[in-house]
């Protein structure tokens, strides 16, 4: 049963929500937003992107809660979108195509202007949207035995969900080409080094890290926690919205054509 709208921004207790996505759970000062489809490496469906928009909205409507913690179930964080679920229900359909982005860049929009922060506990590999994600994400501490990688020029997929806005930020211009157009891994460590996440630890640091960001973030004023944030998000912001709408829209149109038709067919089938 889908829950009713709310008539007031109160936030609710998680199990109302009804997920079935992800899992989402409140322990203030922090709530998580776990991505909870290991069986496909925590890959992004419609459901999922909605679902994730609609936890970030409870949450910055609590009070109680100061942080907001994102990460994956299983051996991965998130390797993007589900491109199965691409292939039946958006090639050649780009009006379809231009829905499901438009769930997706609400996703990043609830996520980025949450108005606390956020961390990115990448417990595997994160790829495409994946990395988009935990890039989205205020902190970020990863597993020091996964990877990043980018294969959207593999997959017929321009990355412009957030990679080529914000890698040129966050590790510069020259690194940002070799991540996308070579489509390498980048592992853990390298990416601490580059300034794609901040920490790159074993799997049994992780959630040290994280609990001391948590306890660190919790005791700080929250309002001018907030303004700090809107005001580092400037740069971010600037690059996505003077670009995301345009990409969403060619984007589309490109579902129609043969190098992303042939390229997601040739994924699904090898699969």
């Amino acid at each position: 049963m889908t829950p009713p709208e709310p008539d007031y921004p109160r936030p609710v207790d998680p199990a109302e929500l009804d997920f079935d996505r992800i899992r989402y759970e409140k322990a203030p000062p922090r709530a998580t937003i776990t991505l909870n489809r290991p069986e496909v490496l925590n890959a992004f469906d419609f459901r999922m992107l909605r679902e994730i928009a609609r936890a970030c909205e409870d949450a910055s409507w609590d009070d109680a809660v100061r942080v907001v913690v994102l990460t994956g179930t299983g051996r991965a964080f998130c390797v993007g979108a589900d491109l199965k679920s691409w292939s039946a229900d958006y090639l050649g359909k780009p009006a379809e195509y231009w829905k499901w982005f438009g769930a997706f860049k609400d996703m990043h929009d609830r996520l980025r202007e949450v108005g606390k922060p956020t961390i990115a506990r990448v417990n595997g590999i994160a790829v495409g949207g994946g990395n988009e994600l935990q890039m989205a994400c205020d902190l970020a501490v990863m597993v020091d035995d996964a990877f990043i990688r980018h294969v959207g020029p593999e997959h017929g997929s321009v990355p412009a969900g957030g990679a080529t806005q914000w890698l040129p930020i966050m590790v510069g211009d020259r690194r940002a080409r070799e991540i996308l157009l070579l489509c390498d891994q980048i592992p853990a460590k390298q990416a601490e080094e580059w300034g794609l996440v901040n920490r790159a630890v074993p799997a049994a640091e992780l959630d040290t890290v994280v609990d001391y960001w948590v306890e660190r973030i919790a005791v700080k004023l929250p309002q001018t926690t907030r303004y700090t944030k809107q005001q580092l998000n400037w740069w971010r912001d600037l690059s996505w919205h003077d670009t995301v709408g345009h990409a969403r829209d060619w984007l589309a149109l490109s579902m129609l054509g043969d190098e992303a038709k042939d390229a997601v067919r040739r994924f699904v089938e090898r699969d």
